[in-house]
């Protein structure tokens, strides 16, 4: 291996590194009562979060506001991310992560224990500042009551 290829790798695992960070950050914001403006400043300007249920929010002051209303709908969030595959190509990278999460749903009859398995579909493009979302994509596996469980209740339906 020649030096040039050497760097090559070398800058591309540290690239994923880099991007395994932003989502431990994303998770750490979103755990943090959903904390809005740390959680818009790892998008790009004209970024898109697509949560299904929870809707299509295009552009960072979209996802800042409704990550700002986050925590009247879950008060209380776990995210654990796991099994990455991050493809980096050049100044652009695609992830997938599986979601287990434990979270707490508030609803007309009050607090309710909730879990949450889904596959985050990323894309990320590098900026000056660093690595950043372009396109945030949730796919719900299931949002079950904790005492029930995804057998019983795969998805709560309001």
């Amino acid at each position: 291996m020649n030096a040039n290829e050497l760097a090559r790798k070398v800058q591309w695992l540290e690239d994923i590194e880099a991007i395994k960070r932003l989502k431990h950050q994303y998770c750490a914001y979103c755990d943090d009562n959903y904390n809005p403006d740390g959680i818009a400043a790892l998008f790009v300007e004209d970024a898109v979060w697509e949560g299904g249920d929870f809707g299509r929010y295009i552009g960072r002051e979209a996802i800042r506001k409704f990550f700002s209303g986050a925590p009247k709908l879950l008060s209380f969030a776990a995210h654990q991310v796991m099994n990455p595959i991050i493809d980096v190509e050049g100044d652009h990278a695609r992830g997938e992560w599986k979601l287990f999460q434990p979270c707490t749903l508030e609803t007309k009859d009050g607090p309710r224990a909730m879990w949450l398995a889904a596959v985050y579909h990323d894309e990320y493009v590098r900026t000056p500042a660093g690595w950043k979302y372009k396109n945030l994509k949730v796919d719900a596996l299931f949002f079950t009551p904790h005492d029930e469980g995804w057998v019983k209740t795969r998805a709560l339906k309001s």
